[in-house]
């Protein structure tokens, strides 16, 4: 009993020790556990259908350390790529904390981008609005070519191919950045050591590794790495601190390794103890040439080695550098782009800087390329003009001066829209107020892009310019999410659609991503996510876009579960996001060298969704899918593709990766590290020849770096031979013929562990088939029946003309067929659907155009005025053309390309000219005409009128301009609420107001495409009274001049003025006028319930008002507080108000003359009149009864009241209250005073 009971309390002592190591084990890795459902299978992390345009593990930079990298949440990483400031160079941060759920932040400039494999170095990159061909956002000054922002730099994928450069072959530097982390098991995801299904009890195979610590950079928290290849040893590193508080680089150093990585040597001392470097550039043309760059809030300079690191040569720099283009061919030749929009170029790997031009457009300047340039030295720029439109030159290197600046198109663009690509050039330019979209084939003359008539975009990106050929995607004006996508013929000037409502997303800085990916390796096969229905769905084409069909999905899941999917109700969807980081594989990837092989993350059902996202691959290019991932994993091609390398995204340290020898149907389970890690990320060797991997990371939070060097030629026996590959042939479901040919692939039979040697054995053959209908689309102007026949678009008309016989002697006369450029089809019905050529009629001109090089109708004084004419149908060479400016000049050209340059010519005065141009041969000519408006700039338009009218009498409305003489002005006058308006060209017009009440009136003045507006309000009357008021000096000196102000002071003296006298505020209106010194005038108008009595008991109403606020004015009891300790009084004052008409020299100054004596002469004849109105019998009447030949004087005369000078009347009015303490008595005693004294102010009556 003793003994059975010491047992069990022995083994219970025994469980709790154990439960208790366990709890502290579990609590010194600070591990969260979270239960999954039995029910719940782990699934892969998938992204919001917004972020449909986002790397799968490109999250990244949350708020200064918040990052998303290898480990999906954890120590991971980002890379920023930047398209060929380095072509070599890829960057990943740490941040000190992990978390599962991150939000993407992207830097880059707006650009469309396709989705192509990161890792194959295909793409090629675009500038904003224009072209794309990288795989995600790029970084803020990013640029063709190779440029990069000097905080974004390019990156290699898992063999070191470089994403965004243009010579992208064995790029090889990567950078990564990490962060501290918790141990953390994300709901989904199982710790190391727990076997999902498919790899339970599979045996644990050791891989040969390395591991190498960085000491001393501990606190680094991003680093460069540059692995140069091509049977080179050399593996280069940077690892930094950056200071997200200062933004700048605090601490750097240095690293090279010459054994592949096994080892490495600190080279702190070399570049010198005290220097901070930045960034690490290596020219894309010769690996050995290296480049480092200081921190410039330190000092300014470059280190230049020319021997893979080994040594240094420092030079001081005068400039700072934000971004770097690499020539394409010249190793030596950079230009360089600083952050006050200057370039400069060193043809010496930057020993020597020259200032090459100015206010250059940012990611706006170009090598020129060889082929397609006449000179090497070419560069092309896009400036900055000071008016904020953009100009495209071209200079020689080295010398950049007027007289050497070539201008390919005479007019001006639209800033940011110069792209050269290949043998393109694109720009946009400003035509009747909308951007017109032109194109120069090999350098040759712009023409306008001609897409389907009544596509009008609202938005066009050019996604590509392969295989001689330019893929737009344009959004239309009806479209929101999503664009069409056209394809040209090779000059890229006719669209015919490709493929429509293809999904798009903005990225974080306005890049436009279209889901569309370039399947590598074989040519045509493109994937793209499509809206049908409201639902997105996933097609595939084989022949670059003439028909496309959704995915098969697989038959059975990967636990061997029967999948019932039927088309076209279900399908498998994929996302199309690639990967632009140098240590994952994103949501797709495929790869030159592996031909056929697609792997990507998508779903089975009706649309594409993210939810329950697993991982599939195809082995025969996309006709049939298989389910190898239900959790998230990243897959790398090894061994030139011939093996397959997964590794798991998790938070928690891994020891193992899983290798697939049979294009992923079985995985091994590899051990390459005997202490768990935490992956930051993977760089495999450029090439691959060696089959080296460098994974990095830690083995803590606080440890410094880790470099675990992964040897995997131990596990292949030999070298590949041609017994051990197998052929596959490509086909579309089912059919053979692929544009235009049959194609036949190599591979690596299954399970085969051989070395497989670059270009050993000719991994592709082809033969040629005979042309059929399915090798043609559809002709510019023509469309896709649904039987598949091509005819006539509605608004299309064929023409026995072409527009190549402008300039030859015989044009290709469409079928309504044009062969895809790709398709190599021979013979069969090649002659039957191929354009016939013919001799081009002899006809007359046709289709000629005229237009300024700015696009608008107007022109400025004394500047150069380009006018570009072009021609759509007449033979050019036999064509002559005159062009007459309008102003007694003219000038004739012997044929139409002589003025590919446009014309140019300045007008030395404002005015309206009829420009025409004339195109003449011997079957008859052809004339358009445009009126060009040649003015100054109009800066402003004042309006002028009386405050207060008297009804059915003509009131004068002028308006005053700045400056007085800018050419043509056409005036716009609004009544009321009027929607049609009087148009005059006289800055001045009567008008009669018919109905008392307030009015408004509303006046535009329009030179050219300026347009300014003033706008007043008029209160009309039968009679009224009014009187000038002045104010204290004080008021002066606070005077804003803005009519804001104004309004406020007249509200506050009107106030005042009720508040004082008990006057009604509906009989006073106060007009503050324009100028100093500030006066303002004062309305006493009748009352509304005044109507029914007669005009002399209205006189006498509005007399008592009168005198009653004289007499308040007089004894300074209108004021107001304008700030604390600033009070203002108001009074009246002789002073006349501001005249109504304009008194500049604009043309109006004699009647203003006019007008202002006859305002003297009519006050003087009313004061003599009332002065003896009393000895005149019968006349007891006032303006009423003066004849309508003075109209035109009446808004002129504003009864300004005019106290008597001594004051005697004024100061006498013993019956008012000096004090006014009482309203009411106040009323009642101005009355009795007012009924016995002469009035001192003029009436006006209506």
């Amino acid at each position: 009993m003793e003994t059975r009971l010491g047992r069990c309390l022995f083994i219970i002592f025994s469980e709790w020790i154990w439960l208790l190591s366990l709890t502290s084990f579990l609590g010194g890795t600070k591990a969260e556990v979270r239960c999954i459902p039995s029910c719940q299978l782990p699934r892969i992390t998938a992204f919001p259908r917004e972020l449909s345009a986002l790397d799968l593990t490109n999250f990244g930079e949350a708020p200064v350390e918040e990052f998303i990298g290898f480990n999906g949440g954890s120590p991971g990483a980002k890379a920023t790529a930047g398209e060929g400031e380095n072509p070599n160079v890829a960057e990943w941060t740490a941040s000190e904390e992990s978390s599962s759920k991150v939000q993407p932040r992207l830097r880059g400039n707006k650009r469309s981008c396709i989705r192509e494999d990161a890792s194959n170095g295909q793409q090629k990159l675009s500038h904003s609005k224009v072209f794309s061909r990288a795989s995600a956002p790029l970084p803020e000054n990013a640029t063709e070519n190779g440029t990069g922002d000097a905080n974004n730099h390019g990156f290699s994928g898992e063999d070191g191919a470089q994403v965004d450069v243009t010579v992208n072959e064995n790029t090889d530097v990567a950078s990564w950045r990490r962060r501290r982390r918790r141990a953390e098991t994300w709901s989904g995801f199982r710790p190391e050591g727990v076997d999902e299904a498919p790899f339970s009890d599979q045996e644990e195979f050791q891989l040969a590794s390395s591991t190498f610590a960085l000491s001393g950079d501990t606190a680094h928290n991003q680093a460069m790495v540059h692995w140069s290849g091509q049977n080179s040893s050399v593996i280069l590193m940077l690892t930094k601190y950056y200071d997200f508080n200062s933004g700048r680089v605090t601490e750097s150093s240095l690293w090279r390794s010459t054994d592949y990585g096994t080892t490495y040597e600190k080279l702190n001392e070399k570049v010198g103890p005290k220097t901070i470097l930045s960034y690490l550039y290596v020219s894309p043309n010769n690996k050995r040439k290296i480049m480092l760059l200081t921190d410039p809030e330190v000092e300014s300079s470059l280190l230049i080695s020319l021997d893979e690191g080994a040594s240094y040569q420092k030079h001081s720099l005068a400039f700072d550098i934000l971004s770097l283009l690499f020539h394409p061919e010249q190793e030596d030749w950079i230009l360089a782009y600083s952050h006050d929009q200057k370039l400069y170029v060193s043809v010496e790997f930057g020993r020597r800087w020259q200032l090459v031009h100015d206010s250059v457009v940012p990611n706006r300047f170009y090598w020129s390329r060889l082929g397609f340039d006449k000179e090497q030295g070419t560069i092309h720029l896009e400036i900055s003009i000071s008016d904020g439109r953009s100009q495209y030159i071209t200079c020689k290197l080295q010398n950049c001066s007027d007289g050497n600046k070539g201008k390919p198109f005479p007019g001006f663009i639209i800033p940011d829209s110069l792209v050269v690509q290949d043998e393109y050039v694109f720009i946009q330019v400003p035509i009747g107020g909308q951007s017109v979209h032109y194109v120069s084939y090999k350098r040759n003359a712009f023409y306008p892009m001609k897409l389907p008539k009544y596509t009008l975009p609202k938005d066009l990106q050019i996604i590509s310019t392969d295989d001689n050929q330019v893929v737009a995607a344009i959004q239309d004006w009806h479209q929101n999410d999503s664009y069409n996508l056209y394809m040209s013929e090779s000059r890229g000037l006719f669209f015919t659609l490709m493929l429509e409502n293809v999904v798009s997303s903005g990225g974080p800085e306005g890049n436009i991503m279209i889901d569309l990916y370039e399947v590598a390796g074989i040519k045509g096969v493109f994937l793209s996510n499509k809206v049908v229905e409201n639902q997105v769905k996933t097609y595939i084409t084989y022949n670059k876009g003439r028909d496309w069909h959704l995915l098969q999905a697989p038959t059975t899941d990967l636990q061997g579960n029967k999948i019932y999917c039927e088309q076209p109700f279900c399908s498998l969807h994929l996302h199309l996001h690639v990967s632009e980081n140098p240590y994952t594989s994103g949501n797709i990837v495929s790869k030159d060298s592996a031909p056929g092989i697609i792997i990507a993350s998508g779903v089975v059902g009706p649309e594409l969704t993210s939810a329950n996202v697993s991982i599939y691959i195809t082995s025969d290019a996309g006709n049939t899918w298989r389910e190898v991932f239900q959790e998230e994993y990243s897959v790398f091609f090894l061994n030139q593709g011939g093996s397959l390398v997964a590794i798991r995204h998790t938070p928690l340290p891994i020891r193992h990766i899983w290798l697939s020898f049979d294009e992923g149907r079985n995985w091994d389970k590899y051990s390459f590290t005997s202490s768990p890690l935490y992956v930051d990320g993977v760089l495999g060797e450029p090439g691959e020849d060696t089959l080296i991997m460098t994974i990095f990371g830690h083995f803590s939070h606080r440890s410094e770096w880790q470099l675990v060097k992964i040897d995997f030629r131990s596990i292949f026996q030999q070298q590949c031979t041609s017994e051990d590959y197998v052929t596959w042939q490509l086909h579309s479901e089912g059919e053979v013929c692929i544009m235009g040919m049959k194609r036949m692939f190599q591979k690596l039979k299954a399970n085969v562990r051989c070395v497989k040697a670059r270009d050993q054995y000719i991994s592709q053959m082809s033969d040629s088939c005979p042309c059929t209908e399915a090798d043609f689309e559809c002709d510019y102007g023509f469309e896709r029946q649904i039987e598949g026949s091509c005819t006539p678009a509605f608004w299309f008309v064929p023409s026995a003309a072409s527009r190549d016989c402008i300039t030859g002697e015989s044009f290709l006369n469409t079928t309504g067929y044009r062969k895809a450029l790709s398709n190599n089809c021979t013979e069969g019905t090649l002659l039957k659907y191929s354009p016939r050529r013919q001799k081009c009629p002899s006809q007359a001109p046709r289709g000629l155009q005229l237009f300024t090089s700015e696009g608008t109708l107007v022109a400025t004084l004394g500047r150069n005025v380009t006018f570009l004419v072009f021609l759509e149908e007449g033979l050019g060479s036999t064509t002559s053309i005159t062009v007459d400016f309008g102003d007694g000049t003219a000038i004739s050209y012997v044929n139409i390309s002589s003025i590919d340059d446009g014309v140019k010519h300045i007008y030395s005065k404002v005015g309206i000219y009829q420009v025409s141009a004339t195109a003449t041969n011997t079957l008859g000519f052809e004339r358009v005409t445009l009126y060009l408006h040649v003015s100054c700039q109009l800066e402003q338009v004042q309006l002028s009128a009386p405050s207060v009218v008297v009804k059915n009498k003509a009131v004068n409305l002028t308006t005053v301009l700045r400056p007085s003489s800018v050419g043509t002005v056409i005036y716009y006058w609004w009544f009321d609420n009027k929607t049609d308006p009087v148009v005059t060209l006289e800055g001045a017009m009567s008008f009669t107001f018919s109905t008392e009440g307030s009015h408004s009136v509303t006046v535009q003045a329009s030179v050219g495409n300026t347009v300014h507006q003033d706008q007043m309000t008029v209160a009309v009357y039968d009679y009224f009274r009014s009187h000038v008021l002045a104010f204290s000096s004080n008021l002066d000196e606070l005077n804003p001049g803005v009519s804001e102000w104004r309004e406020d002071i007249c509200r506050v003296v009107k106030s005042s003025m009720v508040q004082v006298t008990g006057i009604s505020e509906d009989q006073l209106l106060v007009t503050v006028l324009p100028g100093l010194p500030t006066t303002a005038e004062l309305f006493i108008v009748p009352e509304k319930r005044s109507r029914d009595r007669d005009t002399d008991e209205k006189w006498a109403h509005l007399d008592q008002h009168s005198q009653v606020l004289l007499s308040a004015l007089n004894q300074d009891l209108i004021q107001f507080t304008l700030k604390p300790g600033v009070q203002v009084n108001v009074y009246a004052t002789r002073l006349s108000p501001a005249p109504l008409v304009d008194s500049s020299d604009s043309g109006h100054s004699g009647t203003a003359v006019i007008m202002l004596v006859s305002v003297v002469l009519m006050g003087l004849a009313v004061f003599v009149i009332y002065k003896f109105k009393r000895k005149i019998p019968g006349i007891n009447t006032y303006t009423a009864e003066q004849p309508d030949k003075e109209q035109e004087v009446i808004p002129t005369v504003t009864s300004i009241a005019v106290p008597n000078p001594e004051g005697d009347k004024l100061t006498s009015l013993d019956h008012v209250d000096v004090q006014l303490d009482s309203k009411s008595r106040v009323k009642q005693r101005n009355l009795q005073s007012v009924l016995s004294l002469p009035p001192r102010t003029q009436r006006t009556k209506g």
